[in-house]
């Protein structure tokens, strides 16, 4: 029984050092995926829509492929902040109104509780890997087209 007892708190003691990150990055859920543009750039978006998808978010992961983000659905438009927290890849969010225009665009830095919030009400936040509006000369004004109007 003894050895029982050292062999349980042994398997406890390795799982608890383990980080929190290595057991989620496992386990992430990767969500339907669609194709927005904007001008000539094609987006290969992961859309989340419910309370608990938007809650995950892009958490844990370490990687996310140059053309690849998340859509971030909201029911109807309203005042949205966007954190990072347990968030490992730097991103930028577009924060999307009713019609597909860019309102603004923000910067994110990794695990971080800092909040980014929209100059308006938005229907949608879009995001990328960070700099990736930047680099392809998509600023406030620009349109996103193939957004979802409801999951």
């Amino acid at each position: 029984m003894n050895k029982f007892l050292t062999t349980c708190a042994a398997a406890f003691l390795i799982a608890s050092a383990l980080p929190a990150s290595a057991a989620w990055a496992q386990q992430y859920k990767k969500f339907p995926v669609i194709p927005l543009t904007t001008g000539m750039h094609v987006i290969q978006a992961e859309v989340v829509a419910t309370e608990a998808e938007r809650q995950q978010g892009l958490m844990f992961r370490e990687h996310m492929a140059q053309n690849e983000g998340m859509v971030f659905l909201f029911g109807a438009p309203a005042g949205v902040c966007m954190w990072m927290k347990n968030t490992l890849i730097p991103l930028s969010v577009a924060f999307i109104d009713d019609d597909g225009k860019i309102v603004n665009i923000e910067n994110m830095k990794p695990q971080s509780l800092e909040s980014h919030c929209s100059k308006k009400p938005v229907r949608y936040a879009l995001e990328m890997t960070e700099g990736w509006f930047k680099q392809k000369n998509i600023k406030p004004g620009s349109t996103i087209d193939g957004l979802p109007k409801s999951r």
